[in-house]
């Protein structure tokens, strides 16, 4: 163990100065190039640090000893479960044990997950069993072609939806568990499925403005950056078409069809993914954090749209990235002005009806790519830097379920590298940028440690011919 601190390379990293997080140098193309310190913990004072994080864990093996989170949760409204990758299994199975419980001892009504709404509302017709839905789990998930695919195209998410459809079965289309999309990427998808609403209900007036926002579009043949770019010399765009188009949905009358009740709320759902989705592009050519805070706002939006529209009591899990759920004022993200779907629930919600779960890991194999569009491969997860979180919990001993009290410690308290693995990944690079600076027992209210993980087996061939879309600047370096 070294005697001083050692320095690193950091990408997209800028922790408050209360961090230990000393300032940038810059000039490399792709994000903000910072220099990092490793946090160096004094042997005596690891030791408690270890003990501390013993004695606030329970081993975790199987659904049971998920016991101590469920006590927690308690009645609280919105539980928001997130994941170190976009391709970790145990990632997947574990919030899949913890939702099944929640479902069947709590009751909680849906299931909003970080992906496009028209895509996930295809799989939440299956599970319902509305007329006209895919036959099978797989089927269903086969509405996944666009890249990454594997994100739900997965064996896990197969295994969660088709559990879900049996569950349905024969219960009141009020008592139903639903699947939901709470991203803001699909804004084509979306204007395509609120014109073909208006055709099937006969409303002229609203069609016509749907035309309008569809011809507004048109010349940008559904490249995002196209139009983004367009931006800069239009500042409007298409702001004023895609406003109206909402503005005009909301003032008609409720329709119903196969989806019964669901069909006016998916309509206006997707009228609203066209309008922050056009903010959202809009914003990629100001900034990285504008366009972040637009996508966050709009997935908070969304799931509080969906209680609302649920039940009066309706409670919801959430499935995103650790990025998303984690409280962003307890990372580098606050210090560049950055919000996300943690924060804005606990702000919504209150920390009793909000509670944030993060997952994490020390090694094993994931899916992603190396690049943006690229196929999928499965790669080494390399241990844990050292004396990260990864690291420290690790030598803590085995698989561990933490559940933070609400006052941490001065140890536990400590800004650490907390990694974060997107559907871009490099591990011979890792230490360049794929570690947020965290205080742990603060980003969130309970912590699931997997020390060794596998990769999710994915439904699509990796060299399966799909939609590829830019990336969006948010998402350097990693995709999350």
């Amino acid at each position: 163990m070294p005697t001083t601190p050692e320095w690193h390379v950091g990408t997209e990293i800028a922790a408050p100065v209360s961090s230990g997080i000393a300032p940038a140098d810059r000039g490399v193309s792709q994000g903000r190039i910072l220099m990092v310190r490793r946090m160096f913990t004094e042997p005596a004072a690891e030791d408690t640090l270890l003990a501390e994080l013993r004695s606030l864990s329970r081993p975790l093996h199987t659904s049971a000893d998920l016991d101590p989170l469920l006590d927690r949760i308690g009645d609280a409204r919105v539980v928001l479960l997130g994941e170190a990758s976009h391709g970790t299994r145990e990632f997947y199975t574990w919030r899949t044990a913890i939702t099944r419980r929640l479902v069947e001892e709590k009751g909680f009504n849906f299931v909003a997950v970080e992906g496009d709404w028209p895509d996930c509302y295809r799989v939440n017709r299956y599970v319902k069993g509305y007329p006209g839905s895919a036959p099978t789990a797989a089927q269903a998930l086969e509405t996944f072609r666009r890249w990454p695919t594997w994100m739900w195209a997965n064996r896990e998410v197969q295994e969660l939806v088709a559990w879900m459809e049996w569950y349905n079965r024969g219960r009141p289309e009020d008592n139903k568990i639903g699947f939901y999309g709470l991203d803001v990427y699909s804004l084509w998808d979306s204007l395509r499925a609120v014109m073909r609403y208006l055709r099937e209900h006969h409303d002229p007036q609203a069609q016509a403005a749907a035309r309008r926002a569809v011809l507004c579009f048109e010349p940008f043949g559904e490249d995002a950056h196209d139009y983004a770019r367009h931006t800069v010399l239009v500042p409007d765009g298409c702001r004023d078409e895609v406003v109206t188009l909402l503005r005009t949905l909301r003032g008609r009358v409720p329709g119903a069809d196969d989806d019964g009740r669901d069909a006016f709320f998916v309509a206006e759902q997707n009228a609203l993914v066209a309008k922050n989705a056009e903010t959202y592009y809009r914003a990629m050519v100001l900034s990285n954090e504008s366009s972040w805070n637009v996508r966050d706002r709009h997935m908070a939006e969304t799931l509080e749209r969906l209680l609302a529209f649920t039940a009066p009591a309706a409670r919801a899990v959430v499935w995103e990235h650790n990025t998303h759920i984690g409280d962003s004022r307890f990372t580098d993200m606050a210090g560049r002005g950055e919000v996300n779907v943690g924060r804005l629930a606990r702000e919504r919600y209150g920390e009793t009806d909000a509670v944030l779960i993060g997952f994490g890991t020390h090694q094993g194999t994931v899916i992603a790519g190396r690049e943006w569009g690229a196929p999928w491969e499965e790669m080494r997860v390399p241990p844990g830097s050292p004396e990260s979180w990864e690291d420290l919990l690790h030598r803590a001993g085995g698989d561990r379920l933490l559940v933070f009290d609400k006052t941490p410690s001065a140890a536990l308290s400590e800004w650490r590298g907390h990694r974060a693995i997107g559907v871009v990944y490099r591990p011979q690079f890792e230490q360049y940028g794929n570690y947020v600076p965290t205080v742990l027992p603060r980003r969130y209210d309970a912590f699931l440690f997997i020390d060794q993980t596998s990769a999710v087996r994915p439904l699509f061939d990796a060299k399966l011919d799909l939609e590829v879309e830019e990336e969006a600047p948010e998402t350097f370096p990693t995709g999350v």
